[in-house]
């Protein structure tokens, strides 16, 4: 066999070490990368299924209220003439448009009074939403329009789908004297979808929510196609079996994604309904960013590999024992030692070698630098500069990790700004910007050093910092330290804001253990805030109790 000449023999040494270092770096690197984009993509799926549901049962509990608390003022009692009787229920509508249709039956299921006279004298006592409310509150699942399908409007022309809400009316003396009754329009969670979506659909491309019911998984909300037909897959089956988490899996159509759910209840305690919700992404949009990353690396390897093989080729006339330093050298940097290459000065090919050696370290360095600036990017809110919901979650589970480690508890704080949306609305979207830069750094002047703060959204704000020993008082203190800092007035361009801020607590482990379950904890003690006036701070426990 001819040999190679030494030019051409070192030529192809050098070009194949170059490649074969790159490909095993692309390979490693994308695999990292894929696995930790997967997960902090799977937990960030999972969080918005469960804020679409949270949204679900917290709008289905409102409307549920409101029809339990009509069900019991003195304007229904069963005495009251049949016009003041529809006068209180479309007062009812006018107020909350989401309700299709109000009626109120007598105790043999007539339709006595409603809005708009529809239905009234309509015998109902076969239908659910009178029998199953004679005894208790209900709450039925979606479905089709039946008696009002050609009675109500309907600019969308598709079909319209109701979710129905009923209470038992009894006379004063307690015997059963009729239901109140209430269809409430299925359009509301489309408006529910894009509220929750909103945030996420800037750079998240591709992302689709199924609402599924929950006695034969059936879907309710989603893309078209796949409208009142059950939906068998995993994401499906694991969440009967958790409350949330995320799976990559292939579905109907033969495509894997990255699937979010959740499941069960969240905070709103109201009779019916366990929707399981899903939030799923195409693979290939979700992992878009490590494939990117890998053929930057492979390209570079390339053309690396080009540059050493004519450097290989120059020094081929002079390997001798500089060579063999460089090249020792080398077998120890792929060993993870630093790289320190000899200073041969006057030997030409060998000042390039290590020149060029030189210049590969640094262009993988900066490979790298690029790649922890990529990272940071991903878990930093660009308005304000503060942490977002994926760096909550890491922080949340390190400092968590810690408390446990070190017997200590701590404070999770749910803020969110009262009064914002009003000025985002009258003095404009780059004003409430403005406002929300303005809040960052307030928050930052007056938190803890161990204190952790994010912006998860909109003008939600959440914070943790360990309690451990300042008890409930000084917890407290802090909070009103916050309320008191973020009332004062603030200064934009567009002019003068005047703010207020509302608080939820939930504290680990004594509330809960859970990242998500503390969160919603602390967003419905902060709901309780908000319902008792505002600028105000809730601890969890002392909802949890009553």
């Amino acid at each position: 066999m001819k040999s190679l000449s030494l030019r051409n023999y070192w030529g192809l040494i050098f070009a194949a070490f170059i490649l074969l270092f790159a490909a095993v770096l692309s390979m490693l690197v994308s695999e990292v990368s894929t696995k930790r984009l997967e997960e902090q993509r799977g937990n960030a799926l999972s969080s918005a299924a469960f804020q679409m549901k949270d949204r679900l049962d917290q709008y289905m509990w409102g409307r549920y209220s409101e029809i339990k608390t009509f069900g019991e003022i003195e304007e229904l009692e069963l005495t009251t003439s049949i016009e003041e009787k529809r006068a209180t229920l479309e007062m009812l509508q006018d107020q909350v448009p989401a309700f299709s249709w109000i009626g109120m039956t007598d105790s043999a299921g007539i339709v006595t009074a409603s809005t708009n006279e529809l239905l009234e004298g309509m015998d109902l006592s076969e239908r659910p939403v009178y029998s199953e409310a004679r005894q208790t509150d209900y709450i039925g699942d979606v479905h089709e329009a039946l008696l009002l399908a050609d009675l109500l409007p309907n600019p969308s022309g598709h079909e319209l789908e109701f979710v129905d809400i009923s209470v038992p009316v009894f006379y004063s003396d307690g015997s059963f004297g009729g239901v109140l009754a209430a269809h409430l329009s299925w359009d509301w969670a489309q408006e529910v979808m894009r509220f929750v979506l909103r945030p996420l659909n800037g750079n998240e491309n591709g992302l689709e929510v199924f609402v599924l019911s929950p006695g034969d998984n059936r879907v309710i909300l989603g893309p078209e196609q796949f409208l009142g037909k059950p939906l068998p897959i995993d994401s499906y089956i694991l969440s009967q079996g958790k409350r949330a988490g995320w799976v990559l899996e292939q579905w109907p159509d033969g495509n894997s994604y990255l699937t979010g759910f959740t499941r069960g209840r969240t905070n709103w305690d109201y009779p019916g309904i366990e929707w399981t919700v899903l939030v799923r992404q195409p693979e290939e949009i979700a992992f878009a960013a490590a494939r990117d990353l890998s053929r930057i690396i492979m390209l570079s390897g390339l053309a690396s590999a080009v540059l050493f093989a004519f450097a290989g080729w120059l020094v081929a006339g002079r390997i001798s024992r500089p060579l063999n330093e460089i090249s020792n050298k080398a077998k120890a940097f792929r060993k993870g030692e630093q790289l320190a290459l000899p200073k041969n000065t006057g030997v030409r090919e060998i000042e390039d070698l290590s020149n060029s050696l030189e210049s590969l370290v640094m262009t993988l360095g900066t490979t790298e630098s690029d790649l922890v600036r990529m990272q940071d990017l991903a878990q930093r809110d660009p308005l304000t500069g503060l942490p977002n919901r994926i760096a909550l979650e890491e922080a949340a589970d390190r400092m968590m990790k810690r408390a446990r480690t070190d017997g200590e508890q701590l404070a999770f704080f749910y803020l969110d700004l009262d009064g914002f949306k009003k000025a985002n609305d009258t003095l404009g979207h780059l004003a409430g910007d403005q406002v929300l830069q303005k809040v960052a750094e307030r928050l930052m002047a007056e938190l803890p050093d161990d204190a952790f703060i994010s912006r998860i959204g909109g003008d939600e704000f959440v914070l943790l910092f360990p309690c451990e020993g300042m008890g409930e008082m000084p917890t407290r203190q802090l909070a009103q330290r916050l309320i008191d800092r973020l009332s004062k007035p603030i200064t934009v361009e567009a002019g003068r804001v005047k703010l207020g801020c509302s608080i939820g607590i939930a504290i680990y482990p004594d509330n809960a253990e859970n990242l998500y379950t503390l969160l919603s904890y602390a967003d419905a003690a902060l709901y309780v805030s908000k319902e008792n006036g505002k600028s105000q701070t809730t601890f969890y426990r002392d909802i949890a109790s009553e």
